[in-house]
């Protein structure tokens, strides 16, 4: 681990609480430095940018094998132009824009554009147009929001979803024409004219804190999404926040190359306000974190060299062998890369290590690991580390303004939180935004966290897993889903993609198991193009799991417990509310959908079983543990 000295390429606020214990149980935790001050909207961040830096580059994204770039005098030029043509409209009043595009130069216009003259945006996840057969998501988004603009990048792939469900009067732009559809208007001749000084000014006088900015709905993965209303002072409130932990971006404005969605908090708001409020540069990533796709990424890193990387870990360890095996491509990478930022999941210890070697190989400060905890509720950061770690499971201390309440639930210590950057509540939904707040108005996020050393609170918070997930086996012993899944996960390394833990009233609990194609290809070449039916077969990815198996029961947290898997051979479904549309599994999404499944995994008879019994394994076949004929998926 190298020296904080070595590393003093960033600096950070000091690592400090205050902790208030109280006699039931519960425990407060605070930052002991106030919230600094903030402004009253949005547009002051683009209006500011560009006067102080104004030929900086902000956005840059793929263009014919290049870059195509918008500095931020251009940006609010064009931010300005959209905006006042949004208002000529007259329509917008009490009506939002919806955005249904992945990420781009014209979606950051669009939005700011909108956010600038005080009108609410909806971002729609492009998944839930391009990855579902029924558009029935969209379909509810569109109901609820009720949008007088709809803004999509390509007809031809969002087209099927425009046509279906908009409101009849809504105003459809497009970035490309299409020849069917006249009355879709190209957003470049929406913009066209000039800016109506007048009504874009009294526009921006009527904005304060309590101005709705947008409405985000939350990914699905713990159950069905709720439309979660954000204002201006929620984002400038959490973005300084972010700003006050992490000092250093004012005096090196931030360059990320990202490919996180602008429809989900993490990427829309944490990665892009941030590099917005610190006047940073933006490079959009046209890769993904998957094997198919890790690719494109890899080609745009020859070119960026950022401060910060923000992603999940599996981005990460997808990036090391190609990082490993090219030189020039690591110097590139690491040459002013800070902070190695990671979330959603824990970052695998080997990934941590690997990165590690790298960094004391090819630069001379290494970077600093860091993570967070957080929810679209409060926008994207409650807790944020910034302080050095030399492991995975920290997820940091309060932020300035928020209120951390630790209270005992089922066996756990719940994480409660109050602040700036909590939303009023959920669209349309007045009894889910009471239900989720506790009786001194804390939000109860289901999320489970702990002290890293009750002796020393500075050190922060662990994240304990998801508390709604866990449930308890026949002999009332709880079963500990987040826990479980890590560690299976880990041990299943690299033919494990991700695991299902079942299930409640059990004698033990058991795992079902979804397989990482490429790594299973490669285990054999007599894989290489085999399917996912012959790789749940194949005695190679039979051998992995029964290892996989064995390291789980040989926990002692988890001992004679994790005894039994099967492979599921159909993937996840979006349309059948079982994974969210950034990829993480809804435990409970599957467990329902699949429940003649679960009850085969508990089967000792049923030869598609893996199960090992004081160290033996019951194991003759695999057969196909996909849903047959599945029937229409259930409404949200």
């Amino acid at each position: 681990m190298p020296s904080d000295a070595a590393r003093r390429k960033a600096d950070f606020a000091p690592a400090d609480v205050e902790v208030e214990k109280r006699g039931d149980g519960s425990i407060l935790f605070r930052s002991p430095r106030p919230l600094g001050a903030y402004g009253h909207r949005m547009g002051e961040l683009i209006d500011r940018a560009a006067a102080t830096v104004p030929d900086r580059c902000f956005l840059a994204e793929r263009c014919d094998g290049g870059w195509r770039r918008m500095s931020y005098a251009s940006l609010r030029d064009q931010v300005r132009r959209a905006a006042s043509a949004l208002l000529r409209l007259g329509t917008m009043s009490d009506r939002p824009l919806a955005v249904l595009s992945d990420n781009s130069i014209e979606v950051a216009v669009i939005t700011l554009a909108a956010i600038y003259a005080g009108i609410t945006v909806v971002p729609v996840s492009p998944a839930y147009a391009k990855l579902s057969r029924t558009l029935e998501r969209l379909g509810i988004f569109i109901k609820a929001t009720n949008p007088a603009v709809v803004y999509a990048s390509d007809p031809a792939i969002y087209g099927r979803a425009l046509a279906s469900g908009l409101p009849d009067d809504a105003l459809v732009l497009v970035e490309k024409p299409d020849k069917d559809r006249t009355d879709w208007l190209r957003f470049a001749d929406f913009m066209a004219g000039e800016v109506d000084e007048d009504t874009l000014a009294a526009a921006v006088a009527r904005i304060d804190r309590n101005t709705l900015a947008k409405i985000m709905f939350t990914s699905g993965s713990t159950g069905h999404p709720k439309g979660v209303l954000m204002t201006h002072g929620m984002l400038l409130a959490h973005t300084q926040a972010l700003a006050e932990c992490w000092p250093f971006m004012d005096r090196d404005p931030p360059v990320l190359l990202n490919w996180l969605p602008w429809s989900h908090s993490f990427g829309g708001n944490a990665v892009f306000f941030m590099v917005l409020n610190h006047m940073g540069t933006l490079y959009i990533d046209d890769g993904r974190p998957v094997p198919e796709l890790i690719g494109r990424t890899v080609e745009n890193l020859r070119s960026v060299s950022p401060t910060i990387m923000k992603s999940v870990p599996r981005e990460y360890g997808l990036l090391l062998p190609y990082l490993e095996a090219d030189a020039e491509l690591a110097r590139t990478f690491f040459r002013d890369l800070k902070l190695v930022f990671y979330a959603a999941a824990d970052m695998p210890p080997p990934v941590w290590q690997r990165i590690e070697a790298l960094a004391a190989k090819y630069c001379e400060h290494p970077p600093y690991f860091t993570s967070a905890w957080g929810m679209s509720e409060n926008i994207a950061t409650s807790t944020l580390v910034h302080f050095p770690i030399e492991q995975a499971g920290f997820i940091g201390l309060p932020v300035p303004g928020t209120t951390i309440k630790l209270v005992p639930a089922d066996g756990k210590m719940e994480l409660r939180l109050r602040g700036p950057a909590l939303t009023p509540g959920y669209l349309g939904r007045p009894d889910l935004t009471r239900a989720a707040l506790d009786e001194e108005g804390f939000y109860c996020s289901g999320d489970a966290g702990r002290l890293v050393d009750p002796e020393n609170p500075a050190l922060g918070f662990a994240y304990d897993g998801r508390i709604g997930e866990n449930f308890k086996l026949s002999s009332g012993r709880w079963i500990f889903v987040g826990q479980t899944r890590v560690r299976a996960v880990a041990d299943g390394e690299p033919i494990v993609d991700d695991v299902v833990v079942a299930a409640p009233a059990r004698d033990e609990a058991g795992l079902l198991i979804f397989l990482n194609i490429p790594a299973c290809r490669a285990l054999s070449p007599e894989l290489l193009s085999a399917g996912i039916e012959e790789l749940a077969r194949a005695p190679e990815v039979r051998d992995r799991v029964r290892e996989m198996l064995r390291k789980v029961s040989a926990d002692p947290a988890l001992s004679l417990i994790v005894r039994r898997a099967m492979i599921l051979t159909e993937p996840a479904s979006i349309d059948g509310h079982e994974t969210s549309d950034k990829g993480y599994l809804n435990q409970r999404g599957i467990l329902a959908r699949r429940q003649a499944i679960v009850d085969r995994l508990y089967d000792d008879g049923d030869p598609d079983v893996i199960m090992i019994e004081h160290g033996a394994v019951n194991e003759t076949r695999v057969a196909s543990t996909g849903l047959k004929q599945p029937a229409k998926p259930a409404d949200d």
